[in-house]
């Protein structure tokens, strides 16, 4: 046994929509983009993550780039592979020939169904696990901000990644009841792409408007402490040149409040069915937020008003579910709710 552990090497994925994230011996390793650039004639892998990232939106005829994953789940079998198998060689980066057989956890959506989860378990595989393990990433999210997942106690998670928006009631080692719902950050980008069309009749980019997410994005029209006005550049509808214009937190605030009404009737959605005992723990515990939707200035705030109930964000939000995943992967044995 002991050879044999000198052999395994064991890794825990948070495979996600936008990002993916690695953790191997407690340290994460690998924080990526999710995306695969491919030459079109020889169907060779050029780039993956970051590097592809930076081609997205400007390549030639020659090169393509693909996001395997939408709406958090495997949507290119073989992009996805291609994308798991590149990253975890970049964890043994200057290892030599010497690839160990790999253990795998993967969290995965909760509103999954059994053929994509079958996509992810084969994929892993033919990356190269010798044994994959699934966990729901509510449940990873809970374990990543350090509730304990085991007590009689009801917690509410909400996670909001890049493809999907998982909202789950967790309690004794369990999800209890649940809502995933496919607005999340994306859905967040291609709003403020159209917005921007349609209002200052200029046209931008996903990656473009990524930015102005991050860097001006908002729930609420009015915050204590605004960001500053960001300058975009795009192609003018009208001329056709390239143009710059300013926009403001509150304009991306507007823009955003369509898709963040559906994430806050899925939130009431998900206390409407939760058993009444879970719901007297939720008034004392509160929600907590996670994943990359949960940084959109005043959501919480939003949140809070909405469901009258405390909210709090996650500490780096963005890597509690894989935090959580790797915390499952060093208990294998403890955890039930690991999936074979």
């Amino acid at each position: 046994m002991g050879l044999f552990n000198f052999f395994t090497q064991e890794v825990a994925i948070d495979l996600g929509t936008a990002n993916t994230l690695i953790i191997h011996n407690d340290k994460v390793v690998v924080d990526e983009p999710s995306i695969v650039a491919f030459d079109r004639k020889t169907n060779k892998v050029i780039a993956i993550g970051r590097q592809a990232m930076q081609m997205e939106g400007k390549t030639h005829e020659n090169i393509r780039t693909v996001r395997p994953l939408k709406d958090g789940v495997i949507a290119d079998f073989d992009a996805a592979e291609h994308m798991i198998r590149g990253m975890i060689k970049m964890i043994n980066k200057g290892k030599g020939w010497f690839f160990p057989s790999l253990r795998m956890v993967i969290c995965i959506p909760s509103g999954i169904t059994e053929v994509e989860k079958r996509a992810v378990h084969q994929s892993a595989e033919i990356a190269g696990a010798k044994e994959v393990y699934l966990i729901h990433e509510p449940m990873a999210a809970a374990v990543g901000i350090g509730i304990d997942v085991e007590e009689p106690m009801g917690n509410m998670i909400i996670d909001i990644g890049g493809g999907t928006t998982e909202i789950a009631v967790i309690a004794l080692s369990g999800i209890v009841c649940d809502q995933s719902i496919r607005v999340a950050g994306d859905n967040f980008d291609s709003d403020i792409v159209q917005y921007i069309r349609r209002q200052h009749n200029i046209m931008i980019g996903d990656r473009t408007a990524e930015k102005i997410k991050i860097e001006v994005g908002s729930a609420l029209p009015e915050l204590a402490d605004p960001p500053a006005d960001f300058a975009v550049q795009g192609r003018d509808l009208m001329t056709g040149v390239p143009k710059q214009i300013t926009v403001s937190y509150t304009e991306i605030a507007h823009c955003l409040d369509k898709s963040i009404s559906k994430i806050e009737e899925a939130i009431l959605k998900a206390l409407e069915i939760t058993p009444p005992e879970l719901s007297a723990d939720i008034y004392q515990t509160g929600i907590y937020l996670t994943g990359g939707g949960a940084l959109l200035r005043g959501l919480d705030k939003r949140v809070a008003a909405k469901t009258k109930l405390p909210v709090h964000v996650a500490e780096d939000p963005l890597r509690a579910v894989v935090r959580g995943t790797g915390t499952a992967l060093k208990n294998i044995g403890n955890y039930k709710f690991l999936m074979q």
